[in-house]
């Protein structure tokens, strides 16, 4: 979308309208930012990483902003393009929360075949240590990444057997506010 060109067209900006929560003006402005940062149009994932570094000083954000770079690029094609950033971004920040929690449980279904694993989840909750590092001060019951994958589990994996549907994240997601929370990163950036 809108590879080479300085503005968005007439169509372009009414499928970002329909597809988003950004008005015509607000995606406007985050057009002519991105291509500011972005002049290819495309945003590829070391590019991303740098953005998350300037968010992450303390931390090493990189292995989760390749997660999160993975979910943005929908199109798997390796490079995120403007459609794509911006529908993200607004999901993640204005979405209503069934949509938010979708979009987390894509994050945290890392090869995509539907279910949250154990070790999905742990490498997520690892990289987000990893990334925060010492800002965060944690209870003992989730000051490592296993005993905050323990919990999750425990209230979340109501049958027991070491992965997680859709439902049954959405649901442990409503008595865990902290699983939405993550997303509060991008609020105010749309």
């Amino acid at each position: 979308m809108g590879k080479n060109q300085s503005k968005l067209s007439a169509d372009e900006l009414a499928d970002l309208q329909k597809n988003t929560y950004c008005e015509w003006l607000g995606a406007t402005l985050q057009y002519k930012g991105f291509l500011k940062d972005c002049p290819s149009g495309q945003l590829n994932k070391e590019e991303f990483k740098k953005i998350y570094r300037q968010f992450f000083p303390f931390g090493d954000p990189s292995q989760f902003a390749e997660y999160v770079f993975n979910v943005f690029d929908e199109d798997k094609s390796g490079t995120i393009e403007f459609k794509e950033f911006i529908v993200a971004l607004s999901v993640t920040s204005r979405g209503r929360l069934d949509e938010k929690l979708k979009w987390a449980f894509q994050l945290y279904d890392i090869n995509g075949d539907g279910y949250i694993t154990y070790d999905e989840m742990l490498q997520i909750v690892r990289s987000i240590y990893k990334m925060t590092g010492q800002m965060v001060r944690l209870p003992e019951d989730e000051d490592t990444p296993e005993k905050r994958v323990d919990k999750i589990f425990a209230a979340m994996d109501l049958n027991k057997d070491h992965q997680l549907t859709y439902d049954e994240f959405k649901e442990g997601s409503k008595h865990d506010p902290t699983i939405v929370q993550a997303l509060s990163l991008y609020d105010g950036l749309v």
